[in-house]
């Protein structure tokens, strides 16, 4: 059974195939017969170095029973979340104030800045230096900050409020 489309927006289809083709234990020359596509191209698509297109969508839906539009609509997701970034994802703080450390559970070159910064604020208060703490305040804006640290909930370390009353009292 295929993921929501909605839970999953934003991935690249091949990555979809990738773990659908492996639960049902198959190859990837496998899928490529049934579907009546060249191996290389499923490769290519797994590997997410090539995009599905609209033929080879309504095969794939047919094949996996789910919805013909399925992986095309996978796609026009991922490519929208992707110009999305290349745009919006310009305006980022000075990195080389923050270390990379704090992030341990994420690619720290692919966070977004802006979409992300109610855990980002949360993340730096509770385990930023003074100078990380500082860029936050720079980047967001105190008032900013405020507003979201109001939003944060109850669920934080005894450093977060701490470090809210020293920066922000």
């Amino acid at each position: 059974m295929l993921p929501d489309i909605n839970k999953i927006k934003g991935i690249h289809p091949g990555a979809i195939l990738k773990r659908e083709i492996k639960k049902r234990g198959l190859k990837n020359k496998d899928l490529a017969l049934m579907v009546d596509e060249h191996a290389q191209t499923i490769s290519a698509i797994i590997k997410e170095k090539r995009s599905v297109n609209p033929k080879l969508s309504i095969r794939l839906g047919k094949q996996l029973g789910t919805e013909e539009d399925y992986f095309m609509l996978l796609q026009a997701s991922y490519d929208v979340k992707k110009a999305y970034l290349e745009t919006s994802n310009k305006r980022i703080p000075n990195l080389k104030l923050i270390r990379k450390a704090i992030f341990w559970d994420t690619d720290f070159d692919k966070i977004d800045w802006l979409k992300n910064r109610r855990a980002i604020i949360k993340r730096i208060f509770e385990r930023g230096n003074d100078i990380e703490i500082r860029e936050m305040l720079n980047f967001y804006g105190t008032a900013d900050v405020k507003h979201e640290i109001r939003n944060i909930g109850s669920s934080y370390l005894d450093s977060f409020s701490k470090n809210v009353a020293k920066y922000l009292s």
